[in-house]
């Protein structure tokens, strides 16, 4: 299901199984040939005959790929005759250690250690592998047709993955090869065994080498065993995190052991990833030679992904001087042309530098803890980071739910407010107008007298009065004056027609009389004049003492004026203050009212976060029942009462998701009462 290729390029060509030492699997033998030597050699055949049959199958399988390889495991033309003691010895050995297995693990361990790092004989491997794993007499086996019958989601994958695996060797050729067909069929079952893993395409490799020596059912049970028990389910699960940590201790170890090498790969930019990972997903099946790969894969049954560690350096150590002086390209070529071809004609020689090189396994456990360290700091961090991604996500949904839902609420709250407003405004110009009315009520009270100013006009008219009196008294003092003056002049004027006919006394009394007429006149026209002064002097006494009382009254006036004035603006004042104070209210109700519908959408963000999680758990339980079922069937032990165990989790996970429903409606009522509110 996932591309587990870290290689540089594409994957090469691998040549045909072949021999890497003379022993006894270099002869072709027939299968009642065997059955005599072992009849001879085996106190106990009958597990031997088990070996002996499954070994045909492999056989079978690779004979074709044997026959056309220079360096062939056997050889068309030799015969049981040819066998020298040496063979013999070896081949009863191995017999032996088969037949004893349980003696040789307790008590020569060291020894049959010693023995696999030479090489397991090719008739051998298919017992001895599964020996090591343990996977001889495994339930899992008899499951196997039942689980053929089923199907598996990575069906479509597995099939389109088979014709690049092995696509040179003969036992894998064709699309309808039997090899092809019993590697699909191991891989489904084990998709259908391991949902959790599933299938991922360095895997078919290993399964591959497996059906080169057993029949389909012992490979799958060794490959499940080795899946198990030989950390490679953890290096193919989806996360690949066990692929993490077998890259971190070999950087340590390259860094502590070839430094001057990684130096360089760091200064290219040439990363471990770049050509280890396929060393540890597909055990240097992908990058050395079959034969190679198959003695490597021998001692990885037996010690583990520490052969791993050890080939891969002594790779490193033996091409240090090529690989310093190339750049990062010239290393690619190098990886992919030279380097799986230099161990061809002696394995041995890579087995014994292998163990030439340092591995100190309490520092590689010291490793895994500071890698799992850093891998927990940094899991920490992403978990973090999605919860709050997911609570991002979920708060945004909510929202978006939450507004359309509430645009009702929102349109209404707009309304209001607009009304609000609209009220204010409203009051805002009857107020202004019941100012205008006040001032001008106010001007037109001003302009009318009061009981004051009244008494003072009341006075004023009085001398007006009074003046008028003596002015017209005057008037009528000065008509009698012309008058009797007018009379005077006419009399006198009647007289002087005979003044010359008189005598001179007469006309000198005429003359003085005449004078005298003349000051009168005079006299008469001088008091005119000074009436006429006088009337002037009052008049303008008046006009000033009018003049008087009217800036007086427009002091008061302003005064009054300054006054109200003053009282306006502070009444203004206090009014702008209860606006703001008004504004300020219905601010701060509008942010009371935010805060609450926010806060009930954090409450229901949450509660949807939790049902989100618990949906989750729901459908991770399903899965864990359907698994359950499945090996329920296939074991037919303890599946019942595990079933019943996920139904019970099932149904407390859904009485919760009920219960936060119920708690999500709740939330809403309370939402619905605020925005009432």
């Amino acid at each position: 299901m996932r591309d587990a290729f870290g290689v540089i390029g594409p994957v090469a060509t691998r040549p045909e199984l072949s021999g890497t030492s003379r022993s006894m699997g270099d002869f072709d033998l027939s299968l009642s040939e065997l059955r005599v030597i072992v009849e001879i050699t085996c106190p106990n055949p009958s597990l031997m005959y088990r070996l002996l049959e499954a070994d045909s199958k492999s056989m079978r399988s690779m004979s074709g790929s044997r026959r056309n390889s220079g360096s062939s495991l056997v050889s068309s033309s030799s015969a049981s005759s040819n066998l020298s003691h040496l063979e013999e010895d070896t081949w009863i050995l191995w017999g032996r250690i088969v037949n004893e297995w349980d003696e040789w693990r307790r008590k020569k361990d060291k020894l049959l250690k010693e023995l696999i790092r030479k090489g397991i004989p090719h008739h051998f491997r298919a017992i001895v592998w599964q020996l090591l794993g343990n996977a001889t007499d495994m339930p899992v086996k008899n499951q196997y047709s039942e689980l053929l019958k089923m199907s598996s989601p990575c069906e479509k994958l597995i099939r389109r993955d088979i014709a690049r695996t092995y696509p040179e060797h003969e036992f894998f050729k064709g699309q309808d090869s039997l090899g092809q067909e019993v590697l699909f069929n191991v891989m489904k079952a084990y998709s259908l065994v391991d949902r959790e893993v599933g299938y991922c395409q360095g895997s078919a490799f290993i399964v591959g080498l497996l059906l080169m020596q057993m029949p389909e059912e012992e490979a799958f049970c060794v490959f499940v065993r080795l899946m198990q028990e030989y950390r490679l389910r953890e290096l193919f699960k989806p996360s690949m995190a066990e692929l993490g940590l077998c890259i971190y201790q070999f950087e340590y170890l390259l860094q502590e052991q070839l430094p001057e090498l990684n130096v360089h790969f760091r200064s290219q930019s040439f990363h471990t990833s770049m050509y280890a990972s396929s060393w540890f997903l597909t055990l240097f099946l992908t990058f050395l030679p079959l034969p190679v790969a198959t003695r490597i894969f021998d001692i990885f049954m037996y010690e583990g992904l520490e052969i791993i560690f050890r080939v891969g350096l002594a790779i490193l150590q033996y091409n240090q001087t090529d690989l310093i002086q190339l750049d990062m390209e010239g290393m690619s070529q190098h990886f992919q042309k030279v380097i799986p071809h230099q161990f061809d004609s002696c394995p041995d020689k890579l087995i014994l530098r292998a163990y030439q090189i340092k591995y100190n396994p309490k520092r590689m456990k010291k490793l895994e803890k500071e890698y799992t360290t850093i891998k927990n700091k940094e899991m920490e961090e992403q978990i973090e980071i999605k919860r709050l991604r997911t609570e991002n996500r979920l708060l945004k949904q909510r929202i978006e739910t939450l507004e359309k839902h509430s645009e009702e609420f929102v349109s209404g709250l707009q309304t209001q407010l607009e009304q609000s407003r609209l009220r204010e405004a409203e009051l805002l110009g009857a107020l202004k107008e019941m100012q205008d009315k006040v001032l001008d009520l106010e001007k037109r009270n001003n302009s009318l007298p009061d009981e004051t100013n009244v008494a003072q006009l009341q006075e004023e008219l009085k001398q007006v009065k009074l003046r008028e009196l003596e002015t017209l008294h005057s008037f009528r003092e000065m008509q009698e004056t012309v008058t009797e003056l007018n009379q005077r002049w006419q009399h006198h004027m009647a007289r002087g027609g005979g003044h010359w006919k008189e005598s001179p006394k007469k006309n000198a009394l005429n003359e003085l009389q005449d004078k005298l007429m003349g000051v009168r006149l005079r006299e008469a026209q001088a008091q005119a004049e000074l009436k006429e002064v006088k009337l002037k002097a009052l008049q303008l006494e008046s006009q000033n003492q009018i003049h008087s009382n009217l800036l007086s009254r427009h002091e008061q006036e302003r005064a009054a004026l300054q006054d109200r004035l003053q009282h306006l603006t502070s009444h203004n004042k206090s009014l702008q203050g209860q606006l703001s104070e008004m504004k300020r209210k219905q601010t701060e109700s509008d942010c009371k009212s935010k805060e609450e519908v926010m806060a009930v959408r954090l409450r229901e963000a949450d509660t949807m976060a939790a049902m989100a999680e618990l949906r989750q758990r729901i459908a991770e339980l399903e899965i864990q029942k359907e698994e359950g079922l499945i090996q329920g069937q296939l074991n037919h032990s303890d599946s019942r009462q595990y079933i019943t165990e996920l139904r019970e989790q099932i149904a407390e996970l859904k009485n919760e998701v009920w219960y936060s429903s119920k708690l999500i409606f709740t939330q809403h009522t309370i939402q619905s009462g605020v925005k009432k509110k």
